[in-house]
């Protein structure tokens, strides 16, 4: 398939004054799917790499079922095309196979990028029918519980190229699926060093947040910044909590929603059973994470699975903030570089509050030198930049061999 320059894009402008797309390449037009372009992670990594194809001087889409990044989408140089693509009803599984095969003829996209697992049918069965490529990216492991849903992920393998987002999540892929090695290509997902820059949050922001959250003065404030779900370790943290009851903090748990509404009031009352009240919080989702990480004295991701990639850790060092976080999956290649993670075993409360414990009695000379560290850290290695690059290196690969050379 060769890319038309006279296909009808409608009011899509073309970014002609940025650095052009090789032209010993096929002009890219690329398809991001996402269930929903909601908060998470993996919707801003999506709209990153929407982005740079645009800058690169390609033509970039997103399809999602609508959410809060809608305008984020619109503002990265994609056109966003909704879809109730997080519908599970066959009829409406039906209807957007039928929408995504008119919208490859249409704009004659030439690869598509599946980011969530829930289109993946419609996609798959849209495929079949049309000349297209398809990548996937394999970040997700378990269910609500933390149970391995290894039947339910396997569809995410079927991409010509697989993404995974930590050399761990790609040794779960070599262990659970037969997949050729050549398929997959680890890629990291990347902090925004624009977003998370400690030199960009101002003290009107954290003013405004700290009057939000009533957070007292001069009080040391552990952070657990992560959704309520039981594998993410919270009761494991309030346990920890209770053991160092002595010391003087402030705990926030952030990351309630309507659906974890069983769990929080089991949470609370674990809080109060500890006599924590006084200490320890659960608030709301954060929609200012910078400044709420610049307010932490310690950042903590206590999980009893392993994650496969701790985005929380890569912020937090991007920040200068000093992190615990247990000992498995994705974490761990975040940790090796840098000074700033202590990292306990799963599970283990006690471990987990000694390491809490240390991270707070840092000196103020400490943390400067070991914030220099960890930022660095985030620079070379987890930058939104370095994933959109080897991204792109993804797409060019599988543009190429559509040439054979």
């Amino acid at each position: 398939m060769v890319f038309d320059k006279n296909v009808n894009l409608d009011s899509y402008k073309l970014n002609e004054s940025l650095k052009p797309w090789p032209s010993y390449h096929k002009k890219p037009v690329v398809l991001q799917i996402l269930s929903e372009a909601s908060l998470s992670s993996s919707s801003r990594a999506a709209i990153d790499i929407a982005a740079a194809v645009h800058k690169a001087g390609g033509f970039s889409f997103v399809a999602s079922s609508g959410g809060p990044l809608v305008g984020d989408i619109v503002r990265s140089g994609a056109k966003h095309i909704e879809l109730p693509l997080n519908r599970k009803n066959p009829i409406t599984m039906r209807f957007n196979v039928m929408r995504l095969l008119m919208l490859i003829w249409r704009y004659k996209i030439n690869i598509i990028h599946l980011h969530h697992r829930e289109p993946a049918p419609s996609v798959l069965k849209a495929i079949k029918r049309a000349e297209c490529h398809l990548i996937t990216t394999f970040q997700d492991l378990y269910d609500r519980n933390g149970g391995l849903r290894k039947n339910y992920y396997e569809i995410m393998t079927k991409g010509d190229k697989i993404i995974a987002v930590s050399d761990f999540m790609a040794d779960v892929i070599r262990d659970n699926y037969s997949v050729p090695e050549d398929k997959i290509r680890v890629i990291h997902q990347g902090v925004d060093l624009l977003r998370f820059d400690p030199e960009r949050v101002g003290a009107e922001r954290l003013i405004q947040l700290s009057s939000q959250w009533r957070l007292p003065d001069g009080v040391p404030i552990v952070l657990m910044p992560t959704k309520l779900l039981r594998w993410k370790g919270h009761e494991q943290m309030i346990q920890a909590m209770a053991r160092l009851r002595k010391l003087d903090f402030f705990c926030l748990m952030i990351g309630y929603n309507e659906k974890s509404h069983n769990y929080y009031a089991e949470l609370e009352a674990l809080i109060q059973q500890h006599g924590l009240s006084d200490k320890v919080y659960i608030y709301n989702e954060c929609k200012d994470m910078p400044a709420a990480y610049m307010l932490s004295d310690v950042v903590v991701c206590p999980s009893i699975k392993p994650e496969p990639f701790g985005c929380i850790i890569s912020e937090a060092q991007a920040m200068g903030r000093p992190v615990v976080a247990a000992d498995h999956g994705g974490v761990r290649e975040q940790a090796q570089f840098g000074r700033m993670v202590w990292l306990v075993p799963p599970n283990n409360p006690g471990m987990l509050a000694d390491a809490i414990a240390q991270a707070l009695h840092l000196s103020v000379n400490e943390r400067k030198v070991l914030a220099r560290e960890a930022i660095a850290n985030v620079h070379a290695r987890f930058s939104k930049e370095l994933m959109c690059e080897k991204t792109l290196q993804v797409y060019w690969e599988i543009l190429r061999s559509d040439l054979g050379s």
